[in-house]
Order: structure tokens, then sequence, then C-alpha cells
């Protein structure tokens, strides 16, 4: 069941959220991009970075992205995740199939196409095979592995020339082909970022082949909430790579390596003359700078990577609005995070999003679409005792009919007229009692005639009559044609308490009153066997014996028997009656467990849908469910005004309830997410803008004649604050305010609409910060990215938590680095 809500709620939110045909705008990235994705652990990235671009650029297909791994898939020396095997597991797998080059010893080279058929993931997995795997060395040894292997130097170079021919066969996506972005994107800890300035040179080197300049950029994550165990070894690698990025920031950092290899077997040196290697180096940690871990681990930062990406590299539009504070200028930027001395600040951001809370919206109207159609088989239409009697067809004309097809009719008693009699006179009759009399006359033949004739035959065919499948057959046939009375109305008349008076109740009533008419009957009848033959009133003429005891004898089977027939009748009717009362019973038990069922439903949906709306933002997710509870009780009265009152409880919509529980949950549940995915989301009420759809559901609980309805600008100053509370800068640094802090902030979203018209406008005197805004048609939601530079890598907690660790490692014999550890900068 949980899969079933899981997949309907993405499936809305995924529809929603997608801008294609929606009326919001995509945006397109000017210059080709190249993600070069270095590392086993950056793998968990690779899938949420594309899936962001395919949702975000409408030139998405055209961007690369470069894996490289070890054929190994993990990392030995900090016991890389599951996950990360998994990943990388499937994404092998995936390549073997696609083009079966992949291999799985040693060295290989893969290609994955994406869903779209364009954009392309490229996987290199370099040969550790050699590498003993001893975490004391095992960066010092990987890089040195780098050099020795030539052949697999040779096969890298073809794999990223590969990547340059792909990128010219989508030319006509970009605006200009002077420029290709090539963003590196590393995890602090892992081994493989020993190789980050080999790797990303060479590509820069093979890309300037082509384009006119190379634009690279490194983002370095850092998870601090995977370093719980293995804490020491993980900071102590990370600190190694940090000490060396320092290094590689610095303006008199210069390189020079024999990486070019031809297929001849040539090297060729790629150099890189003294400056910073990379233009602006982005550092992001699942920790924010308040110190709060974020509960979708990397996400946010995978929306960062993909928003900067946009932001500095995003083809103008005609007519493009970019709101008052200008548009991002990336040397600006790089300019005012430089120290006075020329050292190169690092650069952290955080990102928040404000848009309508799809999933719980979808969750939350499908519980109220079900709650108020449960509603509906409760209300129904109340019925009198003797209105539901006939609904079981348990009334007394219906049992009595039953009973006379059960007991054969009186017509044999007449048959009984011919019975052979012994000699008796009438003399000797009229002295006896009655039962003396048939004694006398039948002996025993009458007793046997009527028990073959009538009791057996009534026994058998009581035997053969089938009160569980008769019951069950009128209750089925009674709610096809009332279906406003439902499986409730039957578990409430069926059960022992019912204060509009039970079925039950009235049978077990019945019972007592036949079975006190059966016992009376009875004792009438014992009185008649004992009264005298010469007391009873048939005709008697005078000298003539046979024609009185003829006339005795009819007397006696038309009075005698008949009154017989009728206990046999009534003895039958109480016997209907008491086996219907054992089938009311148990028919209460079923109907009492389909209304149980159906409720627990009613539980578990609503249980659902709070769970989702406490995993939005508090504000955003507010009166969430008493908004849509109006919304989808207007939407189906509306639906059922148009079409019938029992619409939904159609087959064409979801049908009968009772019967799709009985076939499982499962099959309800898609039955009642197909109506509200057709009926009730494509209705009005949820085609509105986010700012007049959560205006609204803010005064959904207030009487608009109360003052303290929100307005407006009330509603657009809580949004304001809210998506600056939570772009909160994504690394921890040890003073907040460090010397050189310089900040930009940029709103995603459509710079005509009213709220962002607002965030530019507010805090305008005051603000110390620059404001822009990247424009994109859209009224899903507005997105908000805080750029922050100017620290250095010795500001960051990472970094002064790890030192203590990387300096207690490096004394007990680790050798973390490829290079002199003498060309290092000193730790701070």
């Amino acid at each position: 069941m949980n899969g079933i809500l899981e997949r309907f709620a993405s499936s809305y939110a995924a529809a929603q959220e997608s801008l294609t045909g929606k009326g919001d705008d995509q945006s397109s990235i000017h210059y080709p991009a190249v993600l070069l994705f270095i590392g086993d652990k950056t793998a968990d990235a690779i899938g949420p970075i594309m899936k962001i671009h395919r949702q975000k650029w409408d030139n998405s297909a055209g961007v690369t992205y470069f894996h490289v791994g070890t054929a190994s898939g993990s990392d030995r020396g900090a016991a890389a995740s599951d996950e990360t095997h998994g990943t990388l597991a499937s994404m092998a797998a995936r390549e073997s199939h696609a083009n079966g080059r992949f291999e799985a010893k040693g060295y290989g080279f893969g290609e994955v196409r994406s869903e779209d058929g364009g954009s392309l993931l490229s996987r290199f997995l370099l040969d550790d095979s050699a590498v003993p795997g001893d975490p004391k060395t095992i960066r010092k040894e990987l890089h040195q592995a780098f050099y020795r292997n030539e052949k697999q130097l040779f096969e890298l170079n073809k794999a990223i020339r590969r990547l340059e021919s792909h990128i010219a066969g989508y030319g006509r996506m970009y605006s200009s082909f002077d420029r290709i972005h090539l963003s590196v994107i590393t995890r602090v800890d892992d081994p493989l970022n020993v190789f980050i300035p080999e790797i990303s040179l060479l590509a820069q080197s093979i890309f300037s082949q082509s384009f006119k300049s190379v634009q690279m950029d490194l983002y370095a994550l850092i998870s601090e909430r995977e370093q719980l165990e293995s804490f020491g070894y993980a900071s102590s690698a990370g600190m190694a790579f940090l000490r060396e990025l320092d290094m590689m920031q610095r303006p008199e950092y210069a390189f020079s390596a024999p990486l070019h290899v031809t297929e001849d077997g040539l090297s060729i040196p790629v150099r890189h003359p003294a400056s910073p290697l990379f233009d602006l180096v982005y550092v992001l940690s699942d920790k924010n700078e308040r110190g709060i871990a974020d509960p979708g681990g990397m996400q946010d930062n995978y929306e960062i990577i993909c928003h900067l990406g946009l932001l500095k590299n995003r083809k103008q539009k005609e007519h493009q609005v970019d709101g008052q504070a200008g548009s991002y200028n990336n040397t600006s930027f790089k300019n005012n995070i430089m120290t006075e001395s020329g050292r190169q600040g690092y650069v952290s951001a955080g990102f928040s999003r404000v848009k309508r809370p799809n999933q719980p919206i979808a969750l939350t109207v499908l519980y109220h679409f079900y709650s108020q159609l449960l509603l509906r088989m409760k209300a129904g239409r109340e019925l009198g005792i003797k209105e539901r009697l006939t609904f079981f067809g348990l009334d007394p004309a219906a049992v009595s009919s039953r009973a006379d097809h059960v007991v054969p009719d009186g017509s044999r008693i007449e048959e009984m007229n011919g019975m052979m009699t012994r000699p008796v006179g009438f003399a000797s009759l009229k002295g006896m009692s009655v039962r003396e009399a048939e004694e006398a006359l039948f002996g025993d033949g009458c007793r046997r005639y009527f028990q073959a004739n009538y009791e057996q035959e009534a026994s058998e065919a009581l035997g053969r009559l089938d009160g569980a499948e008769e019951l069950d057959s009128v209750i089925r046939q009674q709610m096809a044609e009332h279906p406003e009375i439902s499986v409730f109305h039957i578990a409430a008349w069926t059960g022992e308490k019912d204060g509009a008076g039970g079925v039950l109740e009235a049978l077990r009533a019945r019972i007592r009153d036949m079975a006190g008419q059966l016992e009376a009957d009875r004792a009438e009848l014992d009185r008649y066997y004992g009264e005298q033959v010469g007391n009873l009133p048939f005709p008697k003429r005078p000298l003539m014996d046979k024609h009185n005891v003829r006339s005795f004898i009819r007397y006696f089977l038309e009075t005698i028997y008949q009154r017989k027939l009728e206990l046999l009748l009534l003895e039958t009717e109480l016997k209907l009656y008491r086996r219907y009362e054992a089938e009311l019973e148990r028919l209460h038990g079923h109907y009492k467990r389909q209304a149980q069922r159906l409720e627990q439903l009613e539980g578990e949906l609503h249980a659902s849908a709070q769970q989702s709306i406490r995993a939005a933002d508090d504000y955003i997710g507010q009166n969430i469910m008493e908004y849509y509870g109006l919304v989808t009780e207007d939407i189906m009265r509306d639906l059922e005004a148009k079409r019938g009152p029992f619409i939904f409880f159609e087959d064409r919509y979801v049908g009968n309830l009772s019967a799709l529980s009985a076939a499982g949950t499962d099959r309800l549940l898609e039955r009642l997410i197909a109506v509200v995915e057709r009926d009730l989301l494509t209705a009005e009420p949820f085609d509105q803008t986010f700012e007049d759809e959560l205006l609204r559901r803010a005064n959904v609980t207030i009487d608009y004649s109360n003052k303290q309805v929100l307005s407006k600008e009330d509603l657009f100053k809580m949004l304001y604050r809210t998506l600056e509370e939570h772009a909160v800068i994504n690394v921890r640094l040890f003073d907040y305010t460090q010397e050189h802090r310089y900040e930009e902030k940029y709103f995603f979203g459509d710079a005509s609409s009213e709220f962002v018209r607002y965030a530019l406008g507010a805090d305008e005197t005051s603000r110390i910060y620059k404001l822009g805004v990247v424009h994109e048609k859209r009224s899903s939601g507005v997105e908000k990215l805080n750029l922050m530079g100017g620290f250095h890598l010795e500001d960051l907690m990472y970094y002064r938590n790890g030192k203590a660790y990387y300096e207690t490692y490096v004394q007990n014999g680790y050798e973390f680095h490829g290079v002199d550890p003498g060309q290092l900068p000193e730790l701070r």
C-alpha cells in the first residue's frame, strides 16, 4: 500500500513540476557543459543531477557527464557505503548491456544514454588491481600507478576525446561554441581526488583544441554524516585533499606532466601556467552554517550545483527581464572574494524553494475523497424496523411464504380419507378419546403417513435450503437496487445494539412469540386428542353406525391433522427464523469486518497524508488538511449535482467499495487513485499560482470578516523570510562573520510576479548584498540561491576539526599525497 501511495504522490508531483507543456519556461544554457565526476563516492550524485537538468534545461540533452572511478568500485581506505556499491554495480550492468565495452577487471570504458536519448554518461574505470590497498598509502599508490600505466592513460585520452566528439554533435543546441564549462565534482574524502590536477588539466587541454576557452570550476562535497564510524581516517583523507586544493588555488601554482598520449605511444606534456587551477572552488557540506544536518542529505547541494551552472552559463532570451539588481557577473564576483594580497577566496552556497507541496496535496485529496465516500456510505437512507426486515427478506410474510414452499400443501390430508380402517363400530368409538379412537381405527398408520408425506419431506426440503446463500443473494440484490444502503448500515442493523431497533432483536422477538404460540397450539392439539368422540360436533345419525364412523373420520382428519399441518408450518417457520438468526450473526461479523477494513484504510490514508505534510516546511505545509478538505468536498458536490448523487459508486467511477475492499486493498486504492487523478486533481482549484494557492490555504480557517485575515503583503513577508532562512549556506565556518565574507543572492522565478517584485523591493535600502533574479516564466513556485564567498579553507570547521586527525595519522606513518608534501602549503 505504501508503495502505491508513494508512486501516486510522486507521479502527481512530477507531473506538476514538469515545466514542459505547463505554460512554464525551461531555461537554456548558453555554452556546452561537461560535468566531470571524480571518485567512486560521487556516483550517487550523477542520477539526481541529471534529473534536475532534464527538468530545468530545455537543451539538457546536450549536457555530457563523465565519471572516473575504480574497477573495484570500492574505497578501501574509507569504507564506501553499500548504496555507492549498488549504484556502481547497476551502472556497470547498464553499460555492459548498452555497448558491451565495459570491463569488470582492469580499466574499462562504458557509455549510457539517458532516457531522452540525448545526455551521455560515460564512465572510465581506473585499474586499481595492482594497488595493494593499504589505507596508509592508498592515495599515494593510486597516484603513482596512474603514471605507470601508459596504456590506461592512452585509453583515458580516447575517452575524453569521445566526449568532445559527442559535444560537437549537439552544437545546434547552444548559442555559442566559443567556450565550454567544465565542472569537476568530487568528495573531499575520496582517494581518487588525488588525480584531480591530472584529469582536470587533461580534459581542459583536450577541450581547448575545439573551444577558445575552458572555464573550469570545482565542487568539493563534504559528507560529515557518513564519517560517524571512520571519522579519523575520513577526516584525515579529506584534510589531505584540502591541503592539496589550497596548493592548486595559489596564484603561483604551476603544473606540467606528460598526460597527452598518442596512438603511437608518444607523450606530450600538459602544462598549466602559474595561476589558480580552477576559476572558482565551491565547498558544499551536508551540514549548514548553523551546524544543522540537512534531512535531504546531499540533495540540496545537487540543486546548488545545477543552479550555479545555470547562473553562470545561461542563455539570455529575447526581452529578458532580470530584475532591478542585474544579472550574475563571474568576474565581479571573483574580484569581490579576493583578498588584497591576491589570495583567491572559496565559495559556498545555500538553496531553498517555495512551491506548492504537491505530494502532500495529492495524498490529502485522496484521503478526503475516500473519507467523503465513507460519509456518504454511512449516511444513506435510514429505515424503520419493518423496512429493514423487508430489506433482508425477513418480514413475516416472506418467511411464511418460504415455509409454505418447504411444507407440502394440505391436499395429501384429504387422501388420508381413503386409508384402511379397522372394523370398529361407532358405539365403541363414542366412549373413547380421540387418541384412543385413532389407535383403534388406524393404529399408527396416520402418524406414519403424516411423517412420511409431510414431516420428512419438509425436513429434507429445509435441509436443501441454503440460508446463508439466500440471505447473501437478497442483500446483494437489495444493495444493487438501493445504492444508498451500505455495509455500514448492514453491520449496524444486524448488530446486538442498535438504538433504532435491530433486525436481530426483531427476529429474536418474533422467535419468542412463535415459540410461545407453538407451545400453546401443541397444548390445544393435545386437548383435542383428549376429548371424547361422542362429544365432538360432527354430524351423527341414529342407528347409522357406518355413516357416523365415516363422519368422525372426516372430522378427525380435517381437525386433528389439519392442526398438525399448521403446527408443522409453524415449526418450520420457527426453524427458518432460528437459522436466519444464526446467519444474521454471521453476516454481522462479515459486514462489520468489511466496515472496519474500510475505516482502517481511511486511517492509513490520513496517516500517510499527515506524514507527508509533516515532511514539508512548517509554513508551506500549513492548513493543507483543512483547505483541501473543503476543496475536495466542493468538487465532489459539483460532480454529484451534474451527474447524480451516487455517481462515485458507479462502475465508471469507484464502484462498489465493499466488493473492491473484499478483492484487496490494492485494487480499491487503484480505483480511488484513478478517479482522484482524472476528476479531482484536474479541477479548477488546482490550477492556480503558488502564491494564490498559499494565500487561500493560509486563510482557510479564518472568517473573512476577521481582522486576522492574512494579507498578500503579510504572506509575501513570510515567504521572503522562509526562503532566506532555508537558503542558509551549506558549510560550517569557525567565524560566521569572517573578514572577507561577500554575498550575492538570486531568485529563480517569474520576475513579473507579485512576489518576486515584492522580494526585490524588500530591504532595498538596508541590504548589504547583491540581489538579482533569474527570470523563468513559471507559476509553480520560486527558488532562491544564496552565494557566499571570500572564506579560506582554514575557516572551515571541517578543516579545524580534521587538522588534528591528519597530523596524528601522518605522524603514524600514513602517506596521503601523490606529490612531495614539502610542496604543499603549511597547515594553518
